[in-house]
């Protein structure tokens, strides 16, 4: 049977094992891929908590497998599905978890992976920067516009820099103090963040910010807000819509498409975007690769490499 990284209830670490799972039979517009790479996410670790995506109600079905994004070779087609075939190179949404040899994706949230690109960079495009393309995107700021990202060290902080930039966006990227040379390494201009921000990018921007791009939430969302004179161009990926709303701004819209995947593989192979995977771990040390991420140490990217 094959290995799958899953949580057997909610709750913390303790609930995580490495264990035997039947092989996925791809329904009504499902691929099944032999996985080669998964993406880690913060998002993995808060499911496993209990935390529900905007629109799901219903409890999981334990044993649940980590993962939400995934790259592989296509090993069966289920009904419906055009434009795919066994053994082609894909990536995309999983259905059921990607930390795993074997996983299903969405072949409306799939699709074909370039030649130049690898399978470990493609398995971080689904979540972290097609999050940050929706974001950017959803902005349209003129080129020579400023971006005020924060959380710009972390995955989709990096992308959300890399495509504001490709776009002709300038950006201040708020990250802690030991991320300034990697944040500037992107093409930002750094800001610790903490008490105090706002003042200290008003000193780095005097003309202002155009719009704010958040990842973090909190008191750093809300600081943040008072940048801007149009709330209306305050997004957030890291705080609840509740929470952006009382400040006059939104979520970031997902698109969640074929399309957008293939917009962020194109800018990776212009160099345009650099995924910037700094670290990998095979599937049976997902539990570390996990770890990394909700210790809130990681910078760039993690990703499981399975099959090879």
């Amino acid at each position: 049977m094959p290995k799958a990284y899953v949580f057997t209830r909610y709750g913390g670490p303790e609930t995580e094992a490495l264990t035997d799972v039947e092989r996925p039979a791809p329904g009504l517009g499902r691929l099944l891929v032999a996985v080669r790479a998964a993406g880690v996410n913060p998002v993995d670790w808060k499911l496993r908590g209990g935390f529900r995506r905007p629109g799901e109600s219903a409890d999981r079905v334990f044993p649940a497998v980590f993962g939400s994004e995934a790259a592989g070779v296509v090993e069966e087609v289920g009904a419906g599905v055009t434009g795919f075939v066994v053994g082609d190179a894909v990536f995309g949404n999983t259905v059921d978890g990607g930390y795993a040899e074997y996983a299903l994706l969405r072949a409306d949230q799939a699709t074909h992976k370039p030649a130049g690109l690898s399978f470990t960079d493609a398995a971080t495009l689904p979540v972290a920067a097609a999050t940050a393309y929706d974001g950017v995107r959803q902005l349209e700021l003129p080129e020579g516009a400023t971006l005020l990202v924060t959380g710009a060290g972390g995955g989709v902080g990096t992308a959300a820099v890399q495509i504001a930039r490709a776009f002709g966006v300038k950006v201040v990227g708020v990250a802690s103090g030991s991320k300034k040379e990697f944040v500037e390494s992107l093409g930002a201009v750094h800001v610790p963040g903490g008490p105090g921000l706002a003042e200290r990018v008003r000193a780095v921007a005097p003309e202002g910010i155009d719009a704010v791009y958040d990842l973090v939430g909190g008191e750093t969302l809300a600081e943040a807000a008072t940048l801007l004179a149009d709330r209306t161009r305050l997004i957030t990926a890291g705080a609840p819509p509740e929470a952006v709303a009382e400040l006059g701004g939104s979520r970031v819209a997902r698109a969640r498409t074929s399309a957008v995947l293939d917009a962020v593989a194109g800018l990776v192979l212009r160099g345009a975007l650099n995924p910037h995977v700094t670290r990998t771990y095979p599937l049976d040390r997902a539990e570390q690769a996990l770890r990394t991420v909700e210790d809130g140490h990681a910078r760039g990217k993690i990703v499981i490499e399975v099959n090879e």
